[in-house]
């Protein structure tokens, strides 16, 4: 009996681990490998949506078109920010988004802290789409305002490293850019 209890206790831990990393993705910076962890049981809209353009590779060559020091690196324009794309234009890169619908917003009550992920949007809550954003400080301002869905677990020493925007628009002249994005 007792052999039973540490063998449904190990295969417990064993799926346990493998269902946590089937919700994490590797995002390649220039700087190292940075590991978010998402929460498909807060925002299941979100996650579905950000692992669909990030498996499929939309997300590759993307760059951080808006980064302000003290808050957060924002990416994620797949159509006008994606230096693969014939549309790039860093001039309108953080106006475009994906083929896909707009998402409702998940508001959860994951806070906006260093290291979480977060849909960007525009002024209508439900406009959402393949924008992101990483904050670099707590941000309670956006908590139950924005679609929070992921964490950096690893490697936000590496987020922290973005090239700065401008200090009031967060506009990033030759920006850093996303070199690969994929489930981990």
């Amino acid at each position: 009996m007792k052999n039973f209890f540490y063998l449904f206790f190990i295969t417990f831990a064993l799926l346990t681990i493998d269902a946590e990393a089937k919700n994490n993705m590797i995002l390649k910076l220039t700087y190292g490998d940075v590991e978010i962890e998402l929460y498909p049981d807060k925002a299941p809209n979100h996650v579905k949506r950000f692992k669909e353009l990030a498996d499929s590779g939309k997300y590759d060559g993307v760059v951080f078109h808006r980064v302000i020091d003290g808050f957060m690196a924002q990416t994620g324009d797949v159509r006008f920010g994606n230096t693969n794309n014939p549309e790039f234009d860093l001039s309108l890169a953080g106006t475009g988004g994906s083929d896909l619908p707009n998402l409702k917003a998940e508001f959860t009550d994951i806070a906006h802290s260093r290291g979480t992920l977060s849909a960007a949007r525009s002024a209508d809550p439900n406009s959402a789409n393949s924008q992101f954003f990483i904050c670099f400080e707590p941000a309670p301002h956006l908590d139950r305002q924005y679609s929070a869905f992921g964490k950096v677990v690893k490697g936000m020493e590496f987020v922290d490293k973005i090239k700065k925007g401008d200090p009031n628009s967060g506009a990033v002249s030759n920006p850093d850019k996303i070199i690969s994005l994929r489930s981990k």
